[in-house]
């Protein structure tokens, strides 16, 4: 059954799918792209990787899942060949993805969309969903693998380009790929921003960590050298007060003692001068 009798062709999201698979047909020196033969609603692609990077050479191949609503609504795509940028088999994220609903305009396509996915490989990973931090040789590796790539339902990807030149970009197009050049920048600063935030913050932390350990140290030192136990306190206040009282009662001893040897003295000197 062809496409043309298994969609309705009134459908605006059919109808564009339809040009778009009329543009798309002949295969350029950058890129390919066209509907499986029994579903409109996914696309298999082939790019080229970006020259003057790690990825050129190499050749990806991938999917495109398109919502009925295309093109109110973004693509999903997913890459299929091993490429140490993007996860296989998984949604990646992109502003011109379904993970980004927000910025896709219904005016971009699916040549947008491979454009875009062409420049945006080079661009460090930023930690988005569906990215690998893969070395720059490993990547060179991967690319020169890639060409020996195949897939089950097209066949090997190498003969999916020609030698047609890429037609030029137009206005919009330009303007896409310098936002997401720029958004990708942007990512990354804001990353390496909180990266430094975060060493930071630790430091801040380990820093008060110590303060803190330091006073506590401290105030342990001045309490154990100002604090007294209680039995201990009381001890001593008993033996105070014993003290006071044995000296209180030597005290009185020896002054009754001294009274009486000065009675008994003043009584002998009495006694003389009366017998004498």
């Amino acid at each position: 059954m062809s496409l043309e009798s298994k969609y309705n062709l009134k459908s605006p999201g059919v109808k564009r799918l339809m040009r778009e698979a009329c543009e798309l047909a002949e295969p350029t020196e950058e890129y390919h792209a066209c509907p499986l033969e029994d579903n409109l609603f996914e696309w298999h692609f082939t790019v080229k990787g970006p020259p003057s990077t790690e990825f050129e050479g190499g050749y990806y191949h991938g999917r495109i899942l398109l919502p009925s609503q295309y093109p109110m609504q973004p693509p999903n795509i997913i890459l299929l060949t091993p490429n140490g940028r993007f996860e296989v088999n998984k949604k990646i994220c992109l502003s011109i993805s379904g993970h980004h609903p927000e910025s896709w305009q219904p005016s971009w396509s699916i040549r947008t969309a491979l454009l875009a996915l062409i420049a945006f490989m080079p661009v460090p990973s930023s930690g988005t969903i569906g990215s690998l931090d893969y070395t720059e040789e490993e990547r060179k590796i991967l690319a020169r693998k890639s060409r020996n790539w195949e897939c089950s339902i097209c066949g090997k990807i190498v003969d999916k380009l020609s030698t047609v030149k890429t037609p030029e970009l137009t206005q919009e197009e330009s303007n896409l790929i310098k936002q997401i050049a720029l958004k990708a920048e942007e990512e990354v600063h804001r990353k390496e921003v909180t990266n430094s935030n975060t060493e930071n913050s630790n430091d801040s932390e380990d820093t008060l960590r110590q303060r803190v350990v330091t006073n506590i140290s401290h105030s342990n030192v001045e309490l154990h050298a100002s604090t007294v136990d209680p039995k201990d306190a009381d001890s001593s206040n008993q033996n105070g007060v014993w003290n006071a009282v044995i000296a209180i009662l030597i005290s009185a001893i020896v002054l009754l003692i001294l009274r009486r040897i000065f009675f008994y003295k003043c009584l002998s000197l009495y006694i003389y001068i009366l017998i004498y």
